[in-house]
Order: C-alpha cells, then structure tokens, then sequence
C-alpha cells in the first residue's frame, strides 16, 4: 500500500513509497485511510525542525488529522464496518506521569508521550491504518469530508473547556469572544464560541476572501485591522489567540474586560522581540482578576466534544474550510502555502466522497 512518509530532522519532501499493510493488534480497528488534513505541524516536520521516526525507523508516516472507514473490528468495540472514523493522536507516557495516569494525557508532564505521524508513532497518512478502539472516534456520516476536521476542532474544544473551568473560579456569563486569525484553529474556535451562544468577533489581515465570507456565514463578525485598535473598544469578555504574533498576544491581554480570560493556542516563533509595558501588563491582570492560559493537544475527552459540535454544526459551513485537495501522488503540493488557503486536505481514497 501507499503511505505519506518523511525523514524527520532533515528538510525533505514528502513523498507517497509502498510500505506494508498494518495488521491490526487484539483490539485494534482496521481502518481504510480516506484524508488526511495539513497543518503547520507537518509542515515544520517536512522542513526538519521537528518530529521522531518510530524506534528502529529512519523514516516517519506523516499524518495526525485523520480520516478512515472502518474495515474490520474486534467484537465488543463499539464500532462496525463502514463507521467514519478518526484516531486520537496523542498517547500516554509509559511511565506514565499523574496526569497521564488519569487520563489527562495531552497535560503529560514529562514529555514521555508519543504522537501518530508527529512524534515516535506512524501517522495516518496512508491508503490503511489501524488505531486501538480506545483511541477511535466515531464521526456524524452526514460530514463526509469534512470528518477530517476533528482533530483541530479536539484543540478547540480543549480551548473552550480550559475558558470555561478557569472562569468557573467565580461567577462567568461571558458575552462577548474575539478570536485571533482566521485558520482552521480560528475559525473552528468561532465556531464553538457561536455554538455557546456569544456574540463573535474574527480579526485576521486579509480583507476578502473565503476566511472573511466564512466568518460572516457563521453569524460572526469580521475584522481587517490592527489588534492594538480592535481589542480596546471590543473589550471582549474571552480572547481565543491563534496567530502566535507577540504583538497581538499582548494587546489582547492588556485589553479585556474585567475578568477577561485570554487563552492562546498560537505558537509563536522564537527570536522575535516585542515592546512591551510589563509593569502595565501586570498591573491590568492582577487588577482586574484577568487570567493568561496556554492550550494545546487534546485527550479522548474533547474528541468526543469535537465529534458533537461537528455534529451540530452546518456541514456546508465546514466544508467552505476545506478550500483545496490534493491527491495522495501529489501530496507535495499540499506543503505549499498559496493565497486563499484555509485547510487543504490530501485524499487518500479520491473516490469515497
């Protein structure tokens, strides 16, 4: 069969080569590989920046949001044949830590963990692939393709439970929510934020185009500009960050409203400075009872939460992320950034939807 492989820490391309069928383990599902969604992730894995091939392995199957079919399945799985399925990426350490131990997986607390297609286990970038029934998520049939899109919805809705527990320390009816960058993190966060009832607000630098369109589809409203003006009249309640950009980060924490929560799910790259009034920073968090939080990865928990907004979702209103597909022989041209981009996708079954 065909599989998406790279080298990890060298700067190569990746490329479809034949590799053997997986035979699945007691427990295990056999899944038919149908997408498989890009993200910077892969990207930063295909330019050698990040990634660990499996032990004894030079070589790495890329892919961690995953779409299959399920072909075969142990009895008393809780799945069938033909379920849409996706796999959960991270599993826990060995050892494990506490909070692995309690199921709270994507908080490891030693970094033991491993990762399809990321970090020490093959991904599901390829025509089959098999997944432990308890790392398995059904997903809503009526989706299609738009099933590969559970894995960065699990980030967010990660996102929203860590908002939610935090203002939970006191009385929280936030109103208002601003999410920074119209990506698939983005706008998949606005999604869950309309999905609770909030009024939207997107900001992102484009001025046109599918991601302000998408934003505008949702009920949400759209902003071209700079944080630093937004942020202030806003006074959002909640700030969703995903863009990783040091300037945004901190013009959204010096400007919510009392008790404002920012959560930042942006990486941002290391080297680049930022001017900026700490003693004012500090000042507007301590006074206002405001709270900073990172969020990343997800456990078993928020796929399932993944999996019941994508259900509640509008399918159409997904599919609009899904701007670009390219078949598993070019899976090269999936690494490109082109203008427009939103979630391109790499089909590994170009004739299942």
């Amino acid at each position: 069969m065909r599989a998406l492989t790279v080298r990890p820490g060298h700067a190569t391309t990746p490329r479809p080569e034949d590799v053997d069928e997986p035979v699945p383990a007691e427990g295990e599902l056999l899944v038919r590989g149908l997408a498989l969604g890009v993200c910077g992730t892969d990207r930063e894995i295909a330019r050698g920046e990040y990634g660990e091939a499996p032990g004894g392995s030079d070589r790495l199957i890329l892919g961690h949001e995953s779409l299959g079919r399920v072909e075969r399945a142990p009895d008393g799985s809780g799945f069938a044949p033909g379920d849409l399925v996706a796999g959960v990426v991270r599993r826990p350490d060995p050892v494990p830590c506490g909070a692995c131990a309690h199921g709270e997986f994507d908080m490891c607390r030693n970094g033991r963990y491993e990762e399809r297609g990321i970090k020490g286990r093959d991904g599901y970038g390829a025509e089959r692939w098999c997944v432990e029934a308890d790392y398995a998520v059904r997903i809503d049939p009526a989706l299609g393709l738009a099933g590969v899109l559970m894995e960065p919805t699990s980030v967010v809705a990660k996102a929203w439970e860590q908002i939610e527990r935090v203002g939970g320390r006191a009385w929280f009816e936030p109103r208002r929510a601003l999410v920074t960058g119209a990506g698939p993190i983005g706008l998949l966060a606005a999604l869950l934020g309309r999905q609770r009832g909030l009024d939207v607000h997107v900001l992102d630098r484009v001025e046109d185009g599918a991601k302000p369109d998408a934003v505008r589809a949702l009920g949400a409203t759209y902003h071209a500009g700079d944080a630093a003006d937004l942020v202030p009249r806003l006074r959002p309640d909640v700030v969703v960050e995903a863009t990783g950009a040091g300037s945004v980060v901190f013009d959204c924490i010096s400007g919510t409203a009392a008790y404002g929560i920012v959560c930042l799910t942006g990486v941002s790259p290391a080297g680049r400075r930022t001017s900026v009034d700490a003693g004012l920073v500090n000042r507007e968090i301590v006074l206002e009872n405001d709270a900073v939080i990172g969020s990343v990865n997800a456990n078993l928990r928020h796929y399932r939460q993944a999996a019941d907004a994508l259900a509640r979702a509008e399918a159409d209103w997904l599919h609009r992320l899904l701007t670009r597909r390219v078949p598993l022989e070019r899976a090269e041209e999936a690494f490109e950034r082109r203008p427009g981009d939103i979630k391109t996708v790499i089909t590994l079954d170009p004739g299942a939807f």
